[in-house]
């Protein structure tokens, strides 16, 4: 019997956030931010606490410093009823951090890795994510220790028969060293945004990018910011416009929701077409709070919101 729908294994963070700024700060220069927020980080954690906030039942794995930032990242998860158990302590390291400054709707990020860099393979319970029916990564550059294993382990994943997604995002290193011919054909649904995909594959066009992994793909979810989000599939292509909402005060975790919102889809066995929908409304939706995951706070009217975004 399988007793969760998703295992995350992740990284674990808190972004400090710097709204309403004026200009991005230039060496030897002091500016000001009119708004500051402490909120729960990192790509995992922000689909992780989504993705429960929608209804998909939700464990977590990933390491975290005994110190405030680790309970506070533990509080913000469990009150998404994330499941936490799977969550390691260790108090040799601290809990990773990520000030973000926005501008406008660009932003610029520093992040101090801490405990995720610490998190790998013979961390990972997995008796635990045998019990779930799908294993989701993200954030695959800032996880070391993961990132140097990937392979070997969305291949047990995929032999125990569970469905497998992939978001690698930014590559701080900026050497885009992933095995996608081996990875690709392990992944149910790859989750890249455009620029990632170009760099991924050192193509300089979507379109060749696409080119370059199509006969490698199940499923590939590819995030446009404004312009929407392009689902390939096969030799289908269908790119998706959003509609933006009137309320925008940041794009933090705007990616993260359209993971959450596109797999809650998926898992019920929706079309791609009406995951595709689904995705881009809640990666608009989340836009209309500070953070990654304010906007659904309010579960209530959390599908009230989104339908109207749709």
């Amino acid at each position: 019997m399988k007793s969760t729908d998703v295992t995350v294994l992740g990284e674990l963070n808190i972004d400090l956030l710097f709204n309403k700024l004026d200009r991005f700060p230039e060496n030897g220069k002091e500016i000001l931010a009119q708004q500051m927020e402490l909120s729960l980080g990192s790509s995992s954690a922000i689909f992780a606490s989504n993705l429960s906030a929608l209804g998909t039942s939700v464990q977590f794995m990933g390491k975290l410093g005994n110190d405030l930032f680790g309970q506070f990242i533990l509080r913000s998860l469990e009150e998404r009823k994330v499941n936490t158990a799977t969550i390691l302590i260790d108090p040799k390291v601290e809990t990773g951090a990520t000030v973000v400054m926005n501008y406008g709707q660009d932003r610029a990020m520093l992040t101090h890795p801490g405990a995720m860099a610490n998190f790998d393979i013979n961390d990972i319970d997995w008796n635990a994510i045998f019990k779930s029916r799908h294993l989701h990564v993200s954030s695959l550059f800032l996880q070391p220790g993961i990132k140097k294993d990937i392979l070997s382990i969305f291949k047990k994943a995929k032999a125990a028969g569970l469905s497998t997604s992939l978001d690698a995002q930014w590559d701080p290193e900026e050497r885009w060293d992933l095995p996608l011919a081996e990875l690709l054909p392990l992944v149910d649904l790859f989750l890249p945004n455009e620029k990632e995909l170009c760099l991924l594959t050192g193509e300089t066009s979507l379109t060749r990018a696409i080119a370059a992994v199509e006969p490698l793909l199940t499923i590939m979810v590819v995030k446009m910011g404004e312009k929407g989000s392009m689902v390939v599939s096969g030799q289908k292509q269908r790119l998706l416009s959003v509609k933006k909402s009137n309320s925008f005060v940041d794009a933090i975790g705007a990616g993260d929701s359209f993971n959450a919102g596109f797999i809650h889809q998926w898992l019920k066995g929706e079309s791609l077409d009406n995951c595709q929908e689904f995705g881009n409304s809640c990666g608009a939706f989340s836009t209309t709070a500070a953070g990654g995951t304010n906007a659904f706070n309010n579960t209530q009217k959390l599908y009230t919101d989104v339908t109207a975004i749709a």
